[in-house]
């Protein structure tokens, strides 16, 4: 029998505390399936935090959580997948990498992920002698290779040059053309006019704006959006 959809995804309330503060204060958050959604706000606004509750690799304290009726788990997080700012790969080649990850004599698809991200004359080279741009690449063919249904992106793109992050930009594009939810963490704004499908706006812990792109740029309900599209400096706490 076939699973149903992780999506729609229903946040109530979630709390997370660091260090005795609350570092999410009772989070609300509906996500319908398809598209992008980009994530921003201001330093220590929760951004990363609430990708990994998302993730199942924080807990949070208190709030519900449900996945299209199903509780987080290792059920729903084995059908997601998340990138970070800094890849975080085996010190193998990098055909080994999407090894680890692929089925047993699955050679084929993996030469296509390598072709799909531009890597496939790099099958030999240590994952570790890439350059930032290429490590990011395989660390998003490694995700891909799972074929989630939601794949998260924490700033993968926030140390690299520009035509590195148009490379990695082209690609989040074709998974989300391909099927796949993006959730995209940035602080870039330009970036994130250019893939977000909606945004979610996080100030000092809380969603304070959840909307279209085509309405969040223009119109921010917010001092704090305003002033974080403008370029303002922005306090969390």
């Amino acid at each position: 029998m076939a699973e149903p959809p992780l999506l729609p995804l229903t946040l109530r309330g979630v709390r997370l505390s660091r260090g005795g503060a609350d570092r999410l204060h009772g989070v609300d958050l509906d996500l319908a399936p398809g598209g992008c959604t980009v994530v921003m706000g201001p330093n220590g606004a929760g951004k990363s935090l609430l990708l990994k509750v998302l993730h199942g690799l924080e807990t949070p304290g208190a709030g519900r959580i449900d996945w299209n009726g199903q509780a987080p788990g290792p059920a729903v997080t084995r059908r997601q997948a998340m990138v970070f700012q800094a890849p975080v790969l085996l010190r193998r080649s990098v055909a080994a990498n999407l090894d680890f990850v692929l089925p047993r004599h699955a050679q084929a698809r993996r030469d296509d992920l390598l072709a799909h991200v531009g890597l496939s004359d790099k099958a030999a080279t240590p994952a570790r002698r890439l350059s930032g741009g290429e490590q990011q690449r395989l660390a998003l063919a490694r995700a891909l290779a799972t074929e989630p249904e939601i794949l998260f992106l924490d700033e993968p793109t926030a140390s690299l040059d520009p035509a590195a992050c148009l490379q990695i930009e082209r690609l989040v594009l074709k998974a989300r053309a391909a099927g796949t939810r993006i959730v995209f963490v940035t602080h870039n704004a330009g970036q994130a006019r250019r893939l977000a499908d909606d945004v979610v706006f996080l100030h000092r812990g809380r969603v304070v704006e959840h909307s279209p792109a085509a309405r969040f740029f223009p119109t921010p309900a917010t001092q704090a959006a305003k002033d974080h599209i403008e370029g303002r400096i922005v306090l969390s706490h």
